[in-house]
């Protein structure tokens, strides 16, 4: 899991933790007007929310959090539903915008990497994604004469976190970089969100890499162009939001309801419109941070969620990956 690499540098969002650029976004509008070096544009179709996040200058990295680069946002309510014709509209949706970042040739080596560990569900999407990848790299240097002039190399690790490896991620990653001399690698990681209606419903699709752990504060050396030398492309869905963040909102929610019926300029109403920002983390750490810090929550019905989650995205890759395959034809490859 990552999480914004500048937050000491930006002071609204001191106690909002959030990896997704449209919240980081929002929350920065909410209390400013200058927008310089942040563009956004988005569109709704069958269901699905696109919204395109581009940081374009370093003033705009101070201003949300973020590292110059394109954001993508998928937002998909629906696939709590478990429709599967939904489900692939998504898949489609996320292809078309992998191939606009990656713009391939026919000769291009891809690597897949599932960030994670897969011995705990909400961190498990990496895992779960790359156990879905139509992998074909070896097959192309074995028997190239064998195979459809569609398909691309692709390869694909899984290669754990360093709690179990003993071994920084990128160290590895980069090892295999290395040896393979891919074109592009594509990272899939868990993120953390603020609102919890986005926990399994939400792709992010970043081009400046991802930094594994820092979701939970467990900050690991970044996975980007620049530690690996090729093209990195970012793929995250929140799977968790923290228990003070939503102890936050429920507060802001409360007072301001008191707010709109308290009387003006009784003390009452002048205490709850004076209260800032810090006052309600204050409260909200009065609860939940004393004795076990802060929670992360994730719904009970995850497990159900990353398995939906994880087949969307692997579908998204193979359709987007290789040219001109079918859902029908990377389905009946993988069984």
């Amino acid at each position: 899991m990552k999480t914004l690499h500048y937050c000491e540098e930006v002071k609204f969002m001191t106690s909002i933790r959030t990896d997704l650029a449209v919240e980081a976004r929002e929350l920065y509008s909410q209390q400013n007007e200058d927008m310089t070096g942040i563009e956004s544009e988005s569109y709704k179709e069958n269901g699905i929310e696109i919204t395109r996040v581009r940081i374009t200058s370093p003033s705009g990295e101070k201003k949300v959090g973020k590292p110059m680069g394109n954001y993508i946002t998928i937002e998909a309510s629906g696939i709590r539903d478990r429709n599967p014709e939904f489900e692939e509209l998504v898949s489609q949706k996320l292809s078309d915008e992998i191939k606009r970042l990656l713009n391939l040739n026919r000769d291009s080596n891809v690597l897949v990497v599932g960030l994670g560990n897969w011995n705990i569900t909400p961190d498990s999407l990496g895992p779960k994604v790359v156990d879905r990848i139509m992998v074909t790299r070896h097959i192309l240097e074995l028997i190239p004469d064998q195979v459809d002039e569609r398909v691309r190399a692709v390869c694909a690790i899984a290669p754990g976190v360093l709690g179990i490896t003993g071994i920084e991620t990128v160290e590895i990653i980069k090892g295999v970089v290395d040896r393979v001399k891919p074109d592009a690698v594509i990272v899939i990681d868990a993120l953390a969100s603020r609102k919890t209606h986005r926990i399994g419903t939400t792709i992010q699709i970043a081009d400046t890499g991802i930094t594994p752990g820092s979701g939970i504060g467990n900050k690991r050396m970044g996975i980007n162009q620049e530690t690996l030398g090729v093209k990195t492309i970012a793929i995250g869905v929140p799977m968790v939001v923290y228990a003070h963040t939503i102890g936050r909102d429920s507060l802001e929610v409360i007072i301001r309801e008191f707010s709109n019926q308290a009387t003006p300029g009784t003390e009452f109403y002048k205490m709850l419109k004076g209260m800032d920002q810090s006052q309600l983390d204050a409260m909200v750490n009065q609860v939940l941070s004393q004795d076990m810090g802060d929670l992360v929550v994730t719904p009970k019905e995850v497990d159900t969620l990353i398995d939906d989650v994880a087949r969307i995205i692997s579908e998204g890759l193979n359709l987007a990956l290789h040219d001109n395959i079918s859902l029908e034809e990377s389905r009946r490859f993988m069984h």
